[in-house]
């Protein structure tokens, strides 16, 4: 007795055809990463010095020399201007042989600006801006008179309504 069995001419999912969404499912997802992750890097390497081993055998006695020139820093940072007050310990304008400061969001570098600051009468430093809304961070690098560097990172939250393009 032999049946004749129909065979089903529909659709069958094959192992080909597995193998074929697989590569092209974990494709994408690799894809996906690739981009991301370039992204990233090019907006922020992650690189606060060159060389961070050479950087640290000078950290100590760098932290020691900026404390030891007592100066208090005061900054007023809006989305027009930013003004700077920089005292020495004792509560006059401090010494500074120059002044830079870079405004930038703390994870890119690709709206960072340095303005031009100017010293006014009263002995703060003052420049105009133009930033919009949002965790802004300030890099403030100054030299003393005698030559000693001055660091400080600051950072702030402009109010207003965030906008991307």
């Amino acid at each position: 007795m032999t049946q004749d069995v129909e065979k089903d001419q529909g659709f069958r999912f094959t192992g080909r055809m597995f193998l074929a969404v697989m590569i092209g499912m974990f494709g994408i997802i690799i894809a996906v990463n690739l981009v991301m992750a370039t992204m990233a890097i090019r907006t922020f390497p992650g690189l606060e010095e060159k060389n961070g081993w050479v950087a640290s055998q000078s950290f100590n006695r760098r932290l020691a020399a900026q404390k030891a020139l007592g100066w208090q820093v005061t900054a007023d940072l809006t989305r027009e201007r930013i003004v700077l007050d920089i005292r020495d310990r004792t509560g006059r304008p401090a010494a500074v042989q120059s002044l830079t400061v870079t405004i930038g969001r703390a994870t890119e570098r690709s709206e960072d600006v340095t303005p031009p600051l100017v010293r006014r009468a009263d002995g703060a430093f003052e420049a105009p801006l133009a930033l919009g809304p949002g965790l802004w961070e300030l890099r403030i690098r100054a030299r003393a008179a005698d030559g000693t560097e001055f660091f400080q990172r600051r950072q702030t939250v402009l109010p207003g309504k965030a906008t991307r393009g």
